[in-house]
């Protein structure tokens, strides 16, 4: 009975253009297994559906990632990345908190707590920061940002104007880094890791269009 692969070769691992032992094991045989292809583009769009109307006023509001240390990650996100903290919001029967982030500008921020928050969740693209409180004292606590096995979610994007200079700084600042512009096959698009270990791409909209 043929084995099971240990794991399978994801897009993101071409990218990265990682080493040969990392992308297979004795029971990974690349010859035994069966050629593989993605949809078609006339695959993909065939099952697709117009969008119904009444979801013209639909949104991608937010994206939420639970984080170890609050004080760590908004510091990352805020002096490293530019965001701003738009709100944040505490359970404290629940014992966790809030913190919603994104590229706005503070003085559009409205002052009376109610307006406020109908703001923060119609702004688009939010990245939603959740701390259960303690996990900051536990040495034990951790996070999986779903880059290894078993694999999930993956990283979200930040688009900057200048990818060279901005991971400049991110060197001089000691950011972990994933995947240099100059890495891998994919070149001029880094891959960056915040405090809780989670991928951030680093990518300019302009030179995306060399790479698809």
């Amino acid at each position: 009975m043929r084995k099971r692969p240990e794991r399978c070769v994801s897009a993101i691992d071409t990218v990265l253009n990682l080493p040969e032992c990392l992308l297979s094991s004795s029971n990974f045989n690349m010859s035994e297994q069966p050629e593989l292809s993605g949809l078609s583009d006339e695959a993909a769009y065939n099952v697709c559906s117009n969008p119904d109307p009444s979801t013209k006023d639909f949104l991608l509001q937010q994206t939420m990632l639970r984080i170890k240390d609050p004080k760590k990650s908004l510091d990352f996100y805020t002096r490293v990345l530019g965001m701003t903290l738009l709100q944040k919001c505490d359970f404290p029967t629940m014992k966790f908190s809030l913190y919603f982030l994104a590229y706005e500008d503070k003085n559009d921020i409205p002052k009376d707590t109610k307006e406020r928050t109908a703001w923060t969740f119609s702004r688009k693209a939010t990245l939603e920061l959740t701390h259960n409180w303690g996990t900051e004292n536990d040495e034990n606590q951790s996070y999986h940002n779903g880059n290894s096995d078993p694999r999930g979610f993956g990283h979200i994007g930040i688009a900057v104007p200048d990818v060279a200079a901005a991971c400049k700084r991110f060197e001089e600042l000691g950011v972990k880094f994933v995947k240099r512009p100059d890495d891998g096959k994919m070149k001029g698009l880094a891959f960056i890791q915040d405090p809780d270990g989670y991928w951030i791409e680093i990518l300019n909209p302009n030179h995306m269009v060399t790479l698809i």
